[in-house]
């Protein structure tokens, strides 16, 4: 993108300002993302989101402002600058909706710049976890009155585990003999957990557990931190729409307690930091426990394994597919990769009890 289209996009939405240049961001694997300095501050993000991953472009751009707003009311006794820093403000475009689309067909929005702000690629230490957990169990707690109907599906079956059991069958029809004698082991371990790991499926289709908005992608890049590491803002909201408590909780501890790089191949480098499960769920349970049933928070630590499973049955699927969906570096990436995250429930299950 030329300086001139930068500028030109930017001026479609209503934020008054004056552009003077733009900066990439290196960010995130789906969307193109520029911070956009103008005279005056504040700056702004613009983004283009990508209409091949996400279908439904102004529905996804519509639930995000939706759940923001629906904050910002909760939050209104905030002064504006504070408000402003915890909870994520767009910018409406010049024909009154929220994202506009240029005529090479590609959607744009734009918000708000949090000045002072800083993320982490990975958690170091507990009161990283636990400022984490804090930011993320407010969100909920937040949103946990608003009408998750009201929400598209932005990637509809992304958690659903009966899809990605369908999934796995059907890449085992299609599989070389060679890659699934590879992954017979993993195989196997996916068969012995197939019932366990939809108990927490079964709890939402039969209403024991509610429907409310989630996040879905709750890693801790997804978190902005001020300058003395307290949680700032959850951004990123892409992926928000209806779900359970647990798609939050158990992927925020799938990235957040991996000792290892997820696809570090040395497995006994691989373990499940407890320190950093308890601390997250302190602070997690510090903000929403009150909106939270005794069913959903006993459930809790069957979340992290269940997310911990469903990436690493997702990881063996495209192995079995020949890498059709996430990209590789060599043959067997993903199955390193799913090997990876069995390792990390086989080590969180030797430390924790974890049952329903």
């Amino acid at each position: 993108m030329t300086n001139e289209q930068l500028q030109y996009i930017f001026n479609q939405f209503q934020h008054g300002a004056q552009f003077e240049s733009y900066q990439e961001l290196a960010s995130g694997h789906i969307n193109d993302t520029f911070l956009i300095k103008t005279t005056q501050k504040p700056y702004y993000i613009l983004q283009r989101i990508n209409h091949e991953v996400f279908k439904d472009v102004p529905g996804l751009v519509a639930n995000k402002v939706y759940v923001s707003n629906h904050i910002k009311a909760k939050l209104s006794n905030l002064p504006k600058e504070q408000l402003e820093r915890n909870v994520l403000t767009f910018i409406e475009a010049q024909n009154g909706v929220y994202y506009h689309q240029d005529e090479d067909g590609n959607y744009w929005n734009v918000m708000q710049f949090i000045e002072n702000s800083v993320t982490y690629e990975t958690v170091t230490n507990p009161e990283i976890a636990y400022e984490g957990g804090k930011l993320t169990g407010e969100f909920l707690n937040l949103t946990s009155d608003f009408d998750a109907s009201k929400l598209i599906d932005v990637i509809p079956k992304f958690h659903d585990m009966s899809f990605r059991f369908w999934q796995f069958e059907e890449a085992l029809k299609v599989a070389s003999e060679e890659r699934k004698e590879k992954a017979k082991a993993y195989l196997d371990k996916v068969s012995g957990l197939k019932e366990e790991m939809h108990i927490i499926q079964n709890l939402k289709e039969t209403g024991k557990i509610k429907l409310r908005v989630t996040h879905n992608d709750t890693k801790i890049s997804n978190i902005l931190f001020d300058e003395h590491n307290k949680g700032l803002c959850v951004i990123d909201t892409d992926t928000v729409m209806p779900g359970v408590v647990h798609y939050d909780f158990g992927d925020a501890i799938r990235t957040i307690c991996n000792t290892a790089a997820e696809d570090e191949t040395n497995l006994d480098l691989v373990n499940f930091n407890v320190q950093f499960f308890n601390a997250y769920n302190k602070g997690f349970l510090e903000k929403v426990e009150s909106a939270l049933s005794p069913l959903e928070i006993e459930t809790l630590p069957l979340a992290a394994k269940t997310m911990i499973f469903i990436m690493a049955l997702r990881f063996l699927i495209d192995y079995l597919n020949n890498d059709v969906y996430y990209k590789t570096k060599y043959p067997e990436h993903n199955l390193d990769r799913a090997k990876n995250q069995f390792k990390l429930i086989d080590s969180m299950v030797a430390q924790m009890e974890v049952k329903y």
